[in-house]
């Protein structure tokens, strides 16, 4: 998973002008020859995006094997990620209202006006939010839970594996199970006469 650039825009609620107001990029996956034209393109879609975006819209658009994933407040306050095919939907959104409540909490609404380029704002949190969001793991709590349930699954998944790969059969355990009721075991023996159920172990 890449997470490429972010960008933070204002849209002027009367006017609809969109304005850059800081914007933060990690392209060293790309040829050093390359980045500055990478960079102007993604610029370039991200306000493209905020634009031909409603207030309080939330958008994701694939583009190659890129996608870019736009939040507009309904305050104007924007943010737009760029990341790879894998980078998961519901975690670049997280990333970006954070993003958004970061900035916010440091530039106040007063000074959006005012700021005309990246130089104009003091804003400075940027990189550290981009480089620790590269791992979702480490700074989503929702990714680090799922995949802990997928790791789960693994271990349950091999721990019944290595049972029956010591040459124990599943007949076997639910004929000496002492926890399974006569019921229980009569439904097991006819669902594998029928081949109905439990194939899969």
């Amino acid at each position: 998973m890449k997470l490429y650039s972010v960008l933070v825009f204002h849209k002027n609620v009367d006017t609809s002008n969109v304005n850059l107001l800081k914007s933060e990029f990690n392209l060293s996956s790309f040829s050093f020859f390359q980045r500055g034209s990478v960079q102007e393109f993604m610029t370039f879609t991200a306000k493209l995006l905020v634009e031909r975006s409603g207030l309080g819209a939330r958008s994701s658009v694939k583009e190659n094997e890129y996608m870019c994933h736009c939040y507009v407040r309904n305050d104007g306050l924007s943010s737009v990620c760029v990341t790879d095919i894998e980078y998961q939907q519901r975690v670049a959104m997280s990333f970006l209202g954070r993003v958004l409540d970061d900035f916010m909490s440091k530039v106040p609404a007063s000074q959006w006006p005012a700021i005309k380029s990246d130089k104009d704002c003091s804003y400075a949190g940027l990189k550290d939010l981009l480089d620790k969001w590269q791992n979702p793991r480490d700074a989503d709590p929702m990714s680090r839970v799922q995949e802990e349930v997928e790791e789960t699954k693994i271990v349950m998944h091999n721990t019944i594996q290595s049972v029956l790969d010591r040459g124990e059969k599943l007949d076997d355990l639910v004929k000496k199970s002492e926890n399974l009721s006569d019921q229980s075991k009569l439904f097991y023996t006819q669902a594998r006469k029928m081949n109905k159920c439990c194939n899969y172990v």
